[in-house]
């Protein structure tokens, strides 16, 4: 059910709806056609959750890179924290363990707003059909993940992410305020007296759309590294045009290596094997087919990704080896089947049977806790910008983000975004500023390499445990990097926007790990 604040706080907007019966389809407003009051970049759960919750009134246009499905939140297998209908449980609890996992450098106001919230969104989301999975009797059925002291874990099979992800598109395309563009790249983003700006490129043509708010939701920064459990298009394009337009970008080098990917030693996109299989009584083995965390953490499988991340780089510099494994195999083979349907056909498809045999795994890139900075309401330093999921900074996760809060973070903090905008848009102007994007027609491709190169060094100089000796150099090259692309007339095409992305995300990184 919309959220009954919106009816409270939102007032009809005059200004270009002035003449618009509130029961007119906003379609047949056609000197309007590239005007929007909204604009949402990302198509993900925090770019539709956010679409759902902006006032019926108000025009919103949703970029989508690729295609609807392709996004990070499609990917995610393990579920959804909440405590929700859970007598065993407690707010109180769900923070505590945020915190720890956290390291304590967590914003205890931004925890408590995300698991307070928690039950609400869940509802909302069973409401739009999400289907978790339940026990023999009916009731929701929950597990348990690295990090949690209580099973809070609410999941559909190990795909919860696409489950969640349906549900909101389905609901999202039943809106006539909506309109969403599939294969639409913003290439250029600019800020006016109006608010924003943005250049997108759709069927291989460049359009310009102005809008009076804009929410980023593009995601993690992935690409950036040479192994990441991402989707190809995290490449952190919205972390980069917000501190191109003057937005505060804090601890992006927090980044989250998840302990356990698939490890085929050539794959770029690793298949991630999700921690609820930890959850559920896998072992974590060393090169000898040995356990090896009771060295390291007493919480051995359960403890929080980082500390499984540097245990398992620890005991590959003491056994010379990064050969690792993840063995549920102890476990019933028809139980494993049911409970990881998708991850079990996945090894299956490149010769493991994990009911038979321990899975390789390594750590890699996963999440990003760092982002643009945003403030309890969703918008960012830069006044009518807002950020939300994977790209935004709220604060949440402090050092490292327990496992299955991302979803809800998504879901919670897109839902701030949307309600502050909605007490804003009355007092948005009447006109819109336009922009016109220059044309570079002289301008030369982009050489081949860079975005390799950057990859390389990234992964090289701050993969898990830093490499404090190479840092320096690997910076200076960075810097190189990123200056020749803004210096050079390259084409302004996709591969030279994800080439500036990857090479100021990795700017920003490094030059935050060298003052840390």
């Amino acid at each position: 059910m919309r959220d009954n604040c919106f009816c409270a706080k939102f007032r009809f907007v005059q200004t270009a709806f002035q003449n618009i019966s509130r029961n007119q389809p906003i379609e047949s407003v056609k000197d309007m056609e590239n005007n929007y009051d909204v604009i949402i970049v990302g198509c993900g759960a925090a770019g539709l959750y956010g679409a759902i919750h902006m006032p019926p009134q108000c025009r919103v246009l949703v970029l989508c890179k690729q295609e609807l499905t392709l996004c990070n939140s499609s990917l995610a297998q393990g579920g959804i924290a909440g405590v929700y209908h859970s007598p065993d449980d407690s707010v109180a609890l769900h923070e505590k363990d945020t915190m720890i996992a956290g390291g304590y450098r967590n914003n205890p106001d931004a925890v408590h707003l995300l698991a307070t919230h928690a039950a609400q969104e869940i509802q909302e989301i069973l409401d739009y059909g999400v289907d978790f999975d339940r026990t023999p009797e009916g009731e929701l059925h929950r597990t348990l993940e690295g990090g949690h002291s209580r099973h809070r874990i609410f999941h559909h099979k190990d795909a919860t992410g696409a489950e969640i992800l349906d549900k909101l598109i389905r609901k999202v395309k039943t809106l006539p305020n909506v309109t969403i563009l599939e294969h639409a790249m913003m290439m250029e983003m600019r800020r006016t007296s109006t608010g924003f700006s943005a250049n997108v490129l759709q069927n291989g043509a460049c359009t310009a759309y102005h809008c009076h708010f804009m929410l980023l939701a593009t995601g993690g920064i992935g690409r950036v590294y040479q192994y990441t459990t991402n989707s190809k298009i995290a490449t952190g394009d919205g972390i980069t045009f917000a501190y191109e337009n003057g937005a505060e970008i804090r601890n992006l080098h927090l980044i989250q290596f998840h302990p356990t990917a698939f490890n085929d030693h050539h794959t770029r996109e690793c298949f991630l094997i999700s921690e609820a299989v930890r959850g559920e009584g896998a072992y974590l083995l060393n090169c000898h087919k040995e356990r090896f965390m009771d060295r390291y953490d007493e919480r051995l499988e359960l403890a929080p990704r980082d500390v499984v991340s540097h245990a398992i780089i620890l005991e590959s510099r003491e056994t010379r080896s990064d050969n690792f494994y993840l063995d549920i195999s102890h476990k019933d083979p028809t139980f494993i089947r049911n409970r990881f349907p998708m991850i079990y056909e996945k090894v299956l498809e490149q010769g493991y049977d994990m009911t038979k045999e321990p899975i390789p795994i390594f750590p890699c890139q996963h999440y990003l806790m760092g982002g643009i900075q945003v403030n309890s309401h969703s918008e960012t330093t830069v006044p009518h910008l807002y950020a939300a999921g994977e790209c935004a900074h709220t604060g949440v996760h402090g050092n490292n983000r327990l496992a299955s809060n991302s979803l809800l973070e998504a879901l919670v903090f897109s839902r701030q975004a949307a309600a502050d905008i909605a007490e804003k848009l009355a007092d948005a102007p009447a006109t819109y500023e336009t922009v016109q994007f220059p044309v570079h027609p002289d301008a030369k491709k982009l050489p081949k390499g860079l975005r390799t190169e950057i990859r390389s060094i990234m992964q090289e100089h701050f993969f898990v445990i830093p490499h404090e000796e190479k840092l320096a150099d690997g910076l200076r090259r960075i810097t190189e990097i990123r200056e020749q692309l803004l210096r050079e007339p390259y084409v302004r095409d996709v591969d030279y926007v994800e080439a500036r992305s990857l090479a100021t995300v990795a700017y920003i990184i490094l030059q935050e790990v060298k003052k840390a």
